[in-house]
């Protein structure tokens, strides 16, 4: 039967992910603490509407689909004390809170990086500068869609791909929040309804469509693999898709490392 083989929470959307040993899912079916903070272009720090909820385009921010060299940097986040650490290899670009004061130090640290990155170029483009850090540190309201959703991957589909490609491929290309074992590859493509992790029930919404952010080296931030590509030639895919989104079917509940899934 599968099992949950790793759990990932997101503190600021596009930097580094935090290993769990459980997740709390939240009534709107989002992961508590997951995407809590986000760098903004200057022309796009507040949300747009959409369906009647906030929503944040992940083109209008600092995310790996236009700056991979993000993947390159550790970002810590201390959710007690609402501080955020980031270090590039074992150099501290910053370490501040979020006040507005820290912020500014935040903003002017990670602008300073992409500035000496290859991503230069991005970065001084019209409407970006100056980066704004926004989000209160708790709620979360970053993900790539309106209604947010709980992502899942199956390790053996990771195993498919790294086989495919001579760069390493690991979980972390795909920035999921569930990982799964004891799957066939491409296997929870193929999920539909309701499936059981844990104490939560989710519904099973579609496939998730990828993105240039999976190009990214999560350790040297540079594009080394054509997995687009590689999606759709190797593995016959109409549109380069892998893992799909969840929301939850009963209400908020909290799932572990080691729980079983339950499919149908």
């Amino acid at each position: 039967m599968p099992s949950v083989a790793a759990l990932y929470r997101y503190p600021a959307k596009g930097f580094t992910p935090e290993p769990r040993d459980d997740l709390l899912i939240e009534p709107d079916g989002r992961v508590q603490g997951d995407r809590v903070l986000a760098f903004r272009f200057a022309t796009a720090a507040t949300p747009q509407q959409r369906d009647g909820l906030d929503y944040w385009p992940k083109d209008e921010g600092l995310a790996l689909m236009q700056f991979p060299s993000l993947a390159r940097l550790r970002l810590q986040y201390d959710s007690g004390t609402r501080r955020v650490r980031i270090r590039d290899g074992e150099r501290v670009l910053a370490d501040a809170d979020l006040s507005a004061d820290g912020r500014r130090v935040l903003e002017d640290a990670v602008t300073a990086f992409l500035a000496g990155s290859p991503d230069a170029a991005r970065i001084a483009r019209d409407g970006i500068l100056p980066l704004r850090l926004v989000g209160d540190g708790v709620t979360s309201r970053f993900q790539d869609r309106p209604r947010g959703y709980v992502s899942l991957h199956g390790t053996a589909s990771v195993a498919a791909v790294d086989g495919a490609v001579e760069a390493p491929v690991d979980d972390r290309r795909f920035r999921s929040n569930i990982v799964v074992s004891g799957t066939a590859p491409w296997e929870e493509l193929a999920w539909t309804g309701r499936i059981r992790i844990g104490e939560v029930a989710f519904e099973v919404q579609n496939p998730i469509g990828r993105c240039a952010a999976i190009l990214a080296n999560p350790d040297t931030g540079e594009r080394d693999a054509r997995l687009l590509r590689t999606l759709t030639a190797h593995f016959d895919q109409a549109a380069p898709t892998f893992g799909v989104l969840l929301l939850p079917a009963d209400g908020p509940g909290r799932i572990r490392v080691g729980d079983t899934v339950s499919v149908g």
